[in-house]
C-alpha cells in the first residue's frame, strides 16, 4: 500500500511535489527544539490548494495520515510525525505567493508565505502587517494561522486571530473551503474560519490567509529601561497607557540573567544601559503620520512623569532606527542565546495581566523549595500577561533530564499556573509536547467538545494525529 500511494502522489506532483529522498526529508524530521523526531513515508510539496486536494484525496483513499509543516519553527512538536513512519510529512512551503492590496489595507498569502517577506511587501506599499516575533525569517503565514500566533505586538493589535480576514482550506476529505472573502459584515451562521485558526492543522489544512494590514508607521521612539520589580514595571504600563494609549505598541520584559546571557551571545552587543537592574523593560511607541510629529515630546514627557512617580531608575531612548533595532535584537536574541547557554525547559504561559507579577513570584517560590538547583529565567510580554518561563538544567543534569526531572518541573509550573485561572499555552500551541498536560488540567466539557469537533470533521482522523486533540481514555495515539 506505501508503494502504491508513493508512486501515485508521484505522478500526481512530480518531482517538485513529492520525494522520498532521505537526505531532502531528515531536516524536517525533528522539531526546531531538538526534542522531537519522526519518520515519514515521504515529502509532498504541492503547489497550491488543486494539488493538495487530490493528495488529501489520494491520502484518505490509501489511509495515510498527513502530518502539515510550514517554517518548522514549532515550539511544541506540533509539525514533526509520529516514529511509525505512516505519515507523509506536507510542506507548505512552495504556497508561498503574497498580493498586497493597498485600498483595501488587506493581503493574501500562502501558506508557506514567510512573515518577513510579508512585512517587505507590505512595507513596499507604505502599509505594515503589525505582528512580529523573533522567527519571522522562518516562520510562514499559514503555521501562525494554525498555531494563533502571539508576537510582541499584541499589546496594541491582538494574536492572529484578529488579524485573519480570510482563510482558503482543504477538509479532510479533499474539499477547498473557500472563506476569503473579507466581508466586514456576514451573519451566516457560524464563522467558520475561526475554527481553523489556531487548531494546529487537526481540522483542516491552511493554503492561504486574507490577512489585515496597517498604515505605516511614520515615527516611533524605542526605549529601554531598568527596574528594580515587575510590579514596578506593571505600573509603568499602567502610567504609559494612561499617558499615551494607542500609541504604546510594545511593552516587553526581562531579568538581568536573560539581559547578559544575550549580551555575552551576540557579537557586537551593546547594553543600552550602563548600570545594572534586577529586571529591565523594552518599550515601543508608534504613531502614523497624523501624529508623528508629536510623538517624541509626548513620550519624553511620559517619561520624564513616570521617573518622578519612581516607576523606573534609568531609561535610554533609541536615537535613531539602527539603534531601536539594536534594542528590539536583545530582546529577540533570548531563546537562541538561552539555547546556546545550557539546557532548558520553557514554558510558554498566561495568566491575567495585573495577576503577572504574583504568579511568577509564586513560581519562583515554589520551584526554589522544590528544585533548588534549578535557575528559573523569565520574560515575556507584560501587557498581555504571556511568561515565557525557562528552568534551566544544572550542570550535573542526567542525560534524560529533558524528559524525566524537567518533566516534573513543568508539571509544577502548570498546575500552579492553571489554579490561578492561566492557560498552559500562550501562543505556543499544544502539539504533542502539551496534550498530556492539556487534557490534566483543561476543563473536561471543553475537551469533550474539541473531540467531537474533531471526530466530526475528520472522521478517518488523518490529519495530524496525537497533536492537540486528546484521545478519548482508554484511547492510544497512533
Amino acid at each position: 500500500m506505501t508503494e502504491a500511494f508513493a508512486n501515485e502522489a508521484a505522478a500526481l506532483l512530480g518531482d517538485k511535489g513529492f520525494t522520498r529522498d532521505s537526505d531532502t526529508i531528515e531536516p524536517w524530521l525533528t522539531d526546531w527544539r531538538g526534542r522531537y523526531t519522526g519518520k515519514a513515508l515521504g515529502m509532498a510539496s504541492p503547489a497550491d490548494a488543486q494539488e493538495l486536494s487530490a493528495l488529501v484525496k489520494l491520502c484518505v483513499k490509501h489511509g495515510v495520515p498527513i502530518v502539515p509543516q510550514g517554517g518548522n519553527s514549532g515550539m511544541v512538536g506540533g509539525a514533526t510525525p509520529d516514529k511509525s513512519g505512516r505519515a507523509l510529512l506536507l510542506s507548505t512551503r512552495r504556497m508561498d505567493v503574497i498580493s498586497v492590496d493597498p485600498e483595501a489595507r488587506e493581503a493574501k498569502c500562502g501558506a508557506g508565505a514567510i512573515l518577513e517577506h510579508l512585512h517587505d511587501a507590505a512595507e513596499a506599499k507604505n502599509l505594515r502587517f503589525p505582528l512580529s516575533l523573533g522567527g519571522k525569517g522562518s516562520a510562514t503565514i499559514g503555521g501562525l494561522v494554525s498555531t494563533n500566533a502571539g508576537g510582541t505586538q499584541v499589546l496594541r493589535h491582538g494574536v492572529m486571530r484578529s488579524l485573519v480576514l480570510g482563510l482558503e482550506v482543504v477538509m479532510p476529505d479533499g474539499a477547498i473551503l473557500d472563506l476569503t472573502s473579507p466581508l466586514k459584515k456576514d451573519n451566516r451562521g457560524f464563522d467558520l474560519k475561526q475554527i481553523f485558526i489556531g487548531s494546529e492543522g487537526t481540522l483542516g489544512i491552511v493554503t492561504a490567509a486574507v490577512v489585515k494590514l496597517s498604515p505605516a508607521i511614520a515615527e516611533r521612539r524605542v526605549v529601554w529601561t531598568g527596574l528594580g520589580d515587575l510590579h514596578a514595571a506593571r505600573r509603568l504600563l499602567l502610567h504609559c497607557e494612561r499617558e499615551l494609549g494607542g500609541a504604546l505598541e510594545g511593552f516587553e520584559v526581562l531579568p538581568e540573567s536573560c539581559y547578559r546571557t544575550v549580551i555575552d551571545y551576540l557579537p557586537g552587543a551593546k547594553p543600552p544601559l550602563e548600570s545594572h537592574h534586577v529586571w529591565h523593560a523594552l518599550l515601543e511607541f508608534a504613531a502614523d503620520q497624523e501624529q508623528a510629529a508629536t510623538l517624541g515630546d509626548r513620550v519624553e514627557r511620559c517619561l520624564a512623569a513616570a521617573m518622578e512617580e519612581g516607576l523606573f531608575d534609568d531609561a535610554a531612548i533609541a536615537a535613531n532606527e539602527t539603534q531601536a533595532e539594536a534594542f528590539w535584537q536583545l530582546r529577540e536574541m533570548i531563546a537562541p542565546a538561552e539555547r546556546a547557554h545550557a539546557r532548558a525547559v520553557q514554558h510558554d504561559i498566561s495568566v491575567p495581566p495585573a495577576d503577572m507579577p504574583e504568579t511568577l513570584s509564586v513560581i519562583e517560590d515554589a520551584l526554589a523549595q522544590e528544585f533548588p538547583d534549578h535557575e528559573v529565567r523569565a520574560f515575556g510580554h507584560l501587557g498581555d500577561g504571556n511568561i515565557h518561563l525557562h528552568v534551566l538544567a544544572p550542570a550535573n543534569a542526567a542525560d534524560d533530564w529533558d524528559f524525566g526531572k524537567a518533566k516534573e518541573v513543568s508539571a509544577r509550573v502548570y498546575r500552579i499556573v492553571s489554579d490561578r485561572g492561566g492557560s498552559i499555552s500562550a501562543e505556543h500551541g499544544i502539539g504533542q509536547d502539551k496534550l498530556a498536560t492539556l487534557e490534566e488540567t483543561h476543563d473536561p466539557a471543553a475537551l469533550e467538545l474539541m473531540r467531537t469537533i474533531k471526530e466530526a470533521v475528520d472522521p478517518a482522523g488523518l490529519l495530524n494525529p496525537g497533536k492537540l486533540v486528546p484521545l478519548a481514555r482508554g484511547e492510544a495515539n497512533t
